[in-house]
């Protein structure tokens, strides 16, 4: 089943829908296509689309993303920010330890396997000479985490103009 990111009338991603959802909106002249897919036709010379924007402004409440383990593992993409390994042996590491003042943030806090936890320990990553793969940092939503996702495998890589974030 084809994806299809829905942008709002300023452009903000919204959500992910199905392709029929999609073909819907634009039927009813609620959504615009657009980008599409070249390869895949809906019927005649409809082109599946994979990117389509709402013609009027929906108002979405503002809700931040908790800080919890299965955001934080989605964020780092299941793997040790120090190593790269991605397994069923990982946990959650304070760059800046909790006992020198560092706070629960998500500036804070990465994923990390056993080995190189209990090598980094009490010290940040320069003391312990475990640079991280990536900086931590505060993620905008959950849809960005999938958009994300759908990008980096190669399905949807016209997303990436509308993400945003993306790296």
């Amino acid at each position: 089943m084809s994806q299809v990111l829905v942008l709002n009338a300023s452009y903000e991603p919204l959500n992910i829908t199905t392709w029929r959802r999609a073909t819907v909106l634009m039927l009813k002249g609620k959504a615009e296509s657009l980008e599409e897919n070249s390869n895949h036709k809906i019927r005649n010379n409809i082109k599946l689309p994979t990117v389509i924007r709402l013609r009027y402004f929906i108002k979405v409440p503002y809700r931040e993303l908790t800080l919890n383990r299965k955001n934080l593992l989605q964020r780092d993409n299941y793997s040790c920010q120090y190593c790269g390994y991605s397994g069923d042996k990982l946990s959650i590491d304070h760059v800046i330890p909790r006992s020198r003042g560092g706070q629960d943030v998500w500036e804070n806090v990465v994923t990390a396997c056993l080995p190189c936890n209990i090598k980094k320990g009490n010290r940040t990553p320069t003391e312990a000479n475990l640079p991280l793969k990536n900086k931590p940092y505060k993620p905008f939503n959950t849809l960005n985490f999938e958009a994300t996702k759908q990008i980096d495998s190669g399905l949807h890589q016209e997303w990436s103009k509308y993400v945003i974030g993306w790296k």
